[in-house]
């Protein structure tokens, strides 16, 4: 196997550890060796997102992005990031949707997906687009508790 892999091997296990500084570190000596392959950035980005090094994250995510579009965690993963952050006032939730659209777009049953796109909506005030994206989710996953919630409060309190 090559030298690079292995170093992206060990970072991934130290992920699933929960040693994401560590894994950084592994998944960095693995771009030095080859830059061109989107899987390691996508890593590095999952281990910064979880130490709440946001841009380092979104700029990972893009990266792995551009070097393969059809990249779906990617996408969903930066819009996770848009949609949570709090160190950040004015979040753009168009630019979560426009990544959660691609994600839907490349696996349109991505249960995760659908309950995001419909809590960016609800951000956004759209809330009858919010209420289409959980009626999907529903149908695709009828027993989701936290979509049937969602789906309650917005008819409750924003739909009369």
């Amino acid at each position: 196997m090559s030298e690079y892999k292995d170093y992206l091997d060990d970072g991934i296990y130290d992920i699933e550890r929960g040693k994401f500084n560590e894994a950084i570190e592994k998944i960095n000596k693995s771009l030095e060796l080859k830059k061109d392959w989107e899987i390691p950035y996508f890593y590095r980005a999952v281990a910064n997102q979880a130490l709440e090094n946001f841009d380092e994250a979104m700029l990972d995510y893009t990266k792995a992005i551009q070097l393969n579009n059809k990249m779906t965690d990617a996408y969903y993963n930066r819009a996770r990031i848009i949609l949570s952050r709090k160190d950040i006032e004015n979040p753009n939730i168009e630019n979560a949707v426009k990544d959660l659209e691609k994600a839907l777009e490349l696996d349109n049953k991505f249960i995760d997906a659908l309950f995001a796109m419909a809590a960016a909506h609800k951000k956004l005030g759209n809330y009858h687009k919010a209420l289409e994206y959980l009626e999907k989710l529903l149908e695709i996953e009828p027993e989701a508790i936290h979509a049937r919630a969602l789906k309650k409060l917005i008819l409750q309190k924003y739909i009369v």
